[in-house]
């Protein structure tokens, strides 16, 4: 069957509720088993047990989940480069992970998109650079290097392109600029901390400079504590009509050193229906949200919140 009837953008303006994103894919990944050690991290299971990699899409798409983001976040050609594998393993690997999610999309019995995921270029570093931003790069440099990831990617076909856990406003600019360039459909989505990027950049302009970008189709955060969403979510509700999306993790912090999270002493709350009424049209979670939460998302979101104003 066809993992979806058309394209994502569509789907976001006729439906009358949120569509439901999927989890972590490192937490998952971890519950069946893999190795993530290293820094290639589920970049490492990509490569070594791709079937590991659909099983967990699988799980997710089980769930209720009705976009994959694929397993690609953190695979770049410098760093895979370190492990042994060329550029065109490496090539074929960020193709491999659109395959894989659009295999699981196809075999979940009901209408599934494909998000293939274009990580942040801290996330390559595997030091918590992501969390930071600002990374000495210009922005044309930072489209040298995003940009043969792109390309490998839109060469697989997905739905879209997920430009996520982006925490810098320059980093997002050389991504705007892969856009115009290439036509693709994507989300941006900035990570955020105490109401503003985690480059410390206001909210309102960083989301400004996608507003008028026509091939941008949401706008949003992930990757941050669940309080962080709602403000966030209105500051970019300020300067664009275009759809949101949110999907944090659980309001555990990452610390780099130890490669350990750090959880919160109280399960945070997650405000959906008030997401949902300041535009979030895409809802899901990320590090540490697991299928069952996944699970209780999409009963929240049949329940109740939908996409009215």
């Amino acid at each position: 069957m066809p993992r979806a009837s058309g394209p994502l953008a569509e789907a976001l303006a006729g439906r009358p509720r949120p569509l439901l994103l999927d989890g972590g894919l490192s937490n998952q990944l971890a519950a069946q088993g893999c190795d993530l050690s290293g820094g290639l991290w589920t970049g490492r299971v990509l490569a070594e047990r791709p079937d590991q990699v659909e099983a967990a899409h699988g799980a997710y798409a089980r769930a209720g989940a009705e976009v994959l983001v694929t397993s690609s976040y953190q695979v770049g050609y410098a760093s895979f480069a370190t492990h042994d594998h060329d550029r065109a393993a490496t090539t074929a690997f960020l193709g491999r992970s659109v395959g894989l999610a659009a295999r699981a999309a196809g075999a979940a019995g009901h209408e599934v998109w494909v998000a293939a995921s274009v990580g942040p270029y801290g996330a390559v570093l595997a030091d918590g650079s992501e969390y930071r931003g600002r990374y000495g790069l210009t922005v044309r440099e930072l489209a040298a290097f995003h940009r043969p990831r792109v390309e490998a990617l839109l060469a697989a076909g997905p739905d879209v392109l997920a430009l996520e856990t982006v925490p810098d406003p320059d980093e997002a600019e050389a991504l705007l600029g892969i856009l115009a360039e290439t036509g693709a459909p994507a989300w941006l989505s900035y990570t955020v901390e105490d109401g503003r990027t985690r480059s410390g950049a206001p909210l309102a302009e960083a989301f400004a400079l996608a507003a008028a970008a026509p091939q941008v189709i949401a706008l949003g955060v992930n990757c941050c504590a669940p309080g962080e969403v709602l403000p966030a979510l209105e500051a970019a509700a300020s300067v664009t009509g275009k759809p949101l999306l949110a999907y944090p993790n659980d309001g555990s912090v990452w610390e780099a050193a130890t490669g350990t999270w750090h959880a919160p002493p109280d399960p945070p709350r997650w405000p959906v229906a008030a997401w949902t009424r300041v535009g979030a049209r895409l809802v899901g979670g990320c590090c540490r949200i697991g299928p069952a939460a996944v699970a209780d998302l999409a009963a929240t979101l049949r329940a109740g919140p939908t996409c009215e104003p």
